[in-house]
């Protein structure tokens, strides 16, 4: 069953009915994968830094290859040039340098005898980024891709999934030990990502059908009761853990509070969810528009502009007060996809306003047209800073921004670029 979002939904003015605006998203997106070509290093890829250079011990992390991975097949299924080899360069070092050999899984980066326990751990969201990895990977036809999709999943199924909680466990010490007393939102919202991916690259609506299971906990449930907000932070028997981090306020993956970006993320996810389960079945909860809608409007309330400035801030309090003020990238980029996919779903004009105002947001003051890439993180001021991520930022979010909203809501990234390109 095709997608049931018609273009003519799209308003009239739409930037996404104007060839000069596709061309210029084309464009970005080109000028972001070749400053990133630079991140490639002997077993993966790795960190740039402000002028997108390696540092001179750069050595491969093993979620940005992943998600460096993903991006370079779905580019090379475009036809662009250069883009295949470091595809298949991710590939061949996820089943190589970065795989635990003994254990199964992955390792964070390539284990050495001075690496603590502790960041050794076998982790959810790592993990996420390699199954979709390896999905983007074989719609694109790389080398190894079909091996590598087969060992994340087994890994995913055997380790991670819990049928009786309907969400992904967090991490395991490397022998898959000591499972963490944490339940995350963050790993499971890639999750249903990564599920809707490997759905429509396997075949198996089970992954569909489990993306729907995350969904209807982590917000139909926890944060439909919290009024749209997204608290992330959980112990094993789901007790909300409100003080998690709270000297640690600039953690880049769990930070204290909540993240306005993640609302927004949630958003767009959910109708991609939605869209999915309609292309797969004709059936989609009606309460997945409702919840989206609810959690664009809520993220944009509690996170843009709430200090003067424009642009969405890091966190804030469980009373609403802003926490860290800092603007990393990929919150524009995530609310500026969720309006786009509020506008193709509704063809309401309140989201072309806000799709036009995070671009010109984002066009502003994080293009870095001196030194190349986004600015990975601006300050209240909208100054470059560094407080919780440093460097340029990899691919995934800001390429993905420059293509996304031209695609349908369903099939996913992958899927949906190789049928347009075809």
């Amino acid at each position: 069953m095709a997608e049931p979002l018609p273009a003519l939904m799209l308003p009239v003015s739409s930037w996404l009915r104007l060839a000069p605006h596709r061309r210029w998203l084309d464009m970005q997106g080109q000028h972001l994968l070749d400053f990133s070509k630079a991140a490639r290093v002997r077993d993966g890829f790795a960190a740039l830094d402000d002028d997108g250079m390696l540092q001179p011990d750069a050595t491969a992390d093993s979620t940005l290859t992943a998600r460096m991975t993903h991006v370079y097949a779905v580019a090379a299924g475009r036809g662009l040039p250069g883009c295949g080899p470091l595809a298949a360069h991710g590939v061949a070092s996820l089943l190589g340098p970065l795989a635990d050999h003994a254990h199964g899984g992955w390792f964070p980066a390539v284990p050495h005898r001075d690496t603590p326990p502790e960041n050794a751990r076998k982790q959810a969201y790592l993990h996420s980024f390699v199954a979709l990895a390896a999905s983007s990977a074989t719609v694109a036809d790389v080398p190894g891709a079909r091996d590598l999709l087969t060992r994340a999943l087994a890994t995913w199924r055997q380790h991670f999934w819990s049928e009786e909680e309907g969400v992904f466990r967090e991490s395991f010490a490397p022998d898959w030990s000591d499972e963490e007393d944490y339940r995350g939102a963050n790993a499971n919202m890639h999750s249903v990502e990564t599920c809707m991916a490997v759905a429509d690259v396997t075949g198996d609506p089970v992954w569909r059908h489990r993306a729907l299971r995350i969904v209807e906990r982590f917000i139909h449930d926890l944060a439909r009761n919290a009024d749209y907000h997204v608290p992330e932070h959980y112990s094993r028997d789901w007790v909300l853990l409100r003080d998690y981090h709270r000297d640690s306020p600039t953690d880049a993956l769990r930070p204290y509070g909540m993240t306005p970006g993640h609302f927004v993320e949630w958003s767009h996810l959910l109708l991609k969810l939605e869209a999915a389960l309609r292309r797969a079945g004709g059936h989609a909860p009606a309460w997945l528009l409702e919840d989206a809608t609810a959690l664009f409007r809520c993220g944009m309330k509690t996170g843009w502009a709430r200090d003067g400035a424009p642009g969405l801030l890091y966190t804030i309090d469980w009373d609403g007060t802003p926490v860290v003020h800092n603007r990393p990238h990929w919150c524009q980029a995530e609310a500026m996809t969720a309006a786009a996919a509020l506008l193709k779903r509704t063809g309401h004009q309140h989201y072309e306003h806000w799709y036009r105002t995070i671009w010109d947001y984002i066009d502003t003051f994080m293009i870095d047209r001196r030194r190349g890439g986004w600015i990975q993180e601006l300050d209240r001021q909208n100054r470059p800073s560094a407080v919780v991520y440093k460097g340029k930022a990899d691919l995934y979010h800001a390429w993905q921004a420059t293509i996304t909203p031209l695609l349908p809501l369903a099939p996913s990234f992958a899927t949906a670029v190789s049928l347009l390109e075809g």
